[in-house]
C-alpha cells in the first residue's frame, strides 16, 4: 500500500510506501528536504502536516512529544503515513549535484589527539574522488551490514583523503575496533554524503556552536568559507569539559589569529579541572547568549551531542533567533 504526499509551498507530488518514512520516500524520489541525523534526535526535518494522517513506528523519542512538535508538525525522519498527505516543507537547493556513493577506502593514518577522540585519515582509489558539500557526513558500513555516521572534517575542496573525527565510548562497536584493532592500509566501506548541515546562503553574521566531536563539521565548514572568501563573520563557540577535550584547539586559535572576521570563544563545563584556565566555564549554549542578548540578525550553526541541540533549540528562539535560522547536527551515540 501507498499514499501520495504533497509538498503544499512547491505544489510537487510524491509516493509514500508503507511503513517508509516520509524523508526517506522524498530523498529516493529526488526532493530534498532538510534534514540532520535522521533518527529523530536533531529536530532539523520537522515540518508543518497541513492535511492527513501520519504516525510513529515504536516508542516516541522524546523530540517527538505534543508539547515539543504541536498537534500539526511531525518529524519527517520518523513519520510514517496512514492516508495522502500535505505538508509544509521546505525544499534545500545545493550549487551542485552531489552522487551518494559506496566506496572502498583504506586507511592512511590514526592519530589519539586526546585520550578519548582519534583522527583517522582515509586514502580512496586513485580513480574515485568523494564529492560532498561542507558539514556532511559518510555512513562506515560494518562487516555485519550495520552502520555508523561521522562527519568529515576535510573540506570538499582537500577530498583526497577523508579525515574524521572519532571519540571513544565504552560499548561502541566501532569507537572501540577504531581505537584497539584499526590499523594503517586497513579496509573500510564507506557510503555518502548524507546531510544538510551545511552552509547556506546569507549575508548574516554566523554563530557556530561546537560540542565535542562536532567540531569536525565545523572544521570543514569554516575551511570551505575560507577557501571560497565568504566574508560573513564568523564567531565560533567550542563548548568542552576539560582542556584536553579541545583536542583541536591550536587551529580554532589560528583561525581567529589569522582572520580577523573569525572570533573563536573556548567555553569549558568541569569548573574542577579548570587550573590555569581563564576563559569562558558552563554551558556553551548559555556563554553564546551572554555575548548575545538579540540573536535576530544572526544565523546558527550548532552540532554536537542531544542535549546541547536541545538546550540550543529551546533557547535560542526566546533571544528572537528567527525561524529558519539554526541550522543544526545532532551526534546520537549508536549503542548497539
Amino acid at each position: 500500500m501507498s499514499f501520495t504526499a504533497k509538498l503544499g509551498k512547491q505544489n510537487i507530488s510524491f509516493i509514500v510506501n508503507e511503513n517508509e518514512s516520509i524523508l526517506d520516500a522524498a530523498t529516493r524520489q529526488g526532493h530534498n528536504l532538510p534534514y540532520g541525523c535522521r533518527n529523530g534526535e536533531c529536530g532539523s526535518c520537522i515540518a508543518e502536516i497541513v492535511s492527513g494522517s501520519f504516525f510513529y513506528n515504536g516508542a516516541n523519542p522524546e523530540y517527538l512529544q505534543q508539547e515539543v512538535l504541536g498537534k500539526r508538525r511531525a518529524l519527517l525522519c520518523q513519520a510514517r503515513v496512514s492516508s495522502d498527505i500535505e505538508i509544509n516543507a521546505n525544499l534545500l537547493e545545493t550549487e551542485t549535484e552531489i552522487t551518494l556513493k559506496q566506496l572502498p577506502c583504506r586507511v592512511k593514518s590514526t592519530e589519539k589527539l586526546n585520550d578519548s577522540v582519534m583522527r583517522i585519515i582515509l586514502e580512496l582509489p586513485k580513480t574515485e574522488r568523494l564529492e560532498f558539500l561542507p558539514g556532511q557526513y559518510v555512513d562506515f558500513i560494518l562487516p555485519d551490514g550495520k552502520k555508523r555516521s561521522f562527519s568529515l572534517a576535510n573540506p570538499p575542496h582537500e577530498n583526497q583523503v577523508l579525515e574524521f573525527h572519532v571519540r571513544y565510548y565504552d560499548g561502541g562497536i566501532f569507537s572501540e575496533f577504531a581505537f584497539n584493532e584499526l590499523k594503517n592500509n586497513a579496509l573500510l566501506r564507506i557510503e555518502g554524503p548524507l546531510g544538510q548541515f551545511t552552509l547556506h546562503n546569507s549575508e548574516r553574521p554566523i554563530i557556530m556552536i561546537a560540542g565535542g566531536t562536532g567540531f569536525a563539521p565545523i572544521k570543514s565548514v569554516v575551511e570551505h568559507s575560507l577557501k571560497i572568501n565568504d566574508p560573513r563573520s564568523i564567531h565560533f563557540y567550542w563548548g568542552a569539559r576539560s582542556k584536553s577535550d579541545l583536542y583541536l584547539n591550536k587551529i580554532a586559535s589560528q583561525w581567529a589569529k589569522k582572520y580577523p572576521h573569525i572570533t573563536y570563544t573556548p567555553v569549558l563545563s568541569e569548573i574542577d579541572n579548570l587550573e590555569n584556565w581563564s576563559g569562558k566555564t558552563g554551558y556553551v549554549h548559555k556563554a553564546v547568549v551572554e555575548d548575545y542578548s538579540d540573536l535576530s540578525d544572526n544565523d546558527v550553526y550548532a552540532c554536537g551531542p542531544p542535549p546541547m541541540i536541545d538546550a540550543i533549540v529551546s533557547t535560542f528562539p526566546e533571544y528572537h533567533l528567527r525561524e529558519g535560522s539554526l541550522f543544526s547536527d545532532s551526534f546520537e551515540f549508536a549503542k548497539e
